[in-house]
């Protein structure tokens, strides 16, 4: 028996209260599933743009650090 068939069997025995469920729920799942193909073309694209993105500021700017910068701080003493 073909899934075709035995949903058609199942949906005539059916009363008309949940055939109309059936009916709604059917509608609501190929929207999920056109919107699941939407958003995956969307976040390839964004992968694509982040990529792209990634480094661009590398070297524009350097901080100033003091040359004992990895030394213990005087402030934690008492906590040794």
């Amino acid at each position: 028996m073909s899934i075709d068939s035995a949903l058609k069997n199942i949906v005539e025995n059916m009363p008309d209260a949940l055939k109309n469920e059936l009916l709604h729920y059917a509608e609501y799942l190929l929207t999920k599933s056109d919107q699941t193909e939407e958003n995956k073309q969307a976040a390839k694209e964004s992968v694509t743009v982040k990529r792209t993105l990634a480094g661009s500021i590398k070297g524009t700017f350097v901080l100033p650090l003091a040359n004992d910068f990895d030394a213990p701080l005087e402030d934690f003493d008492d906590y040794r």
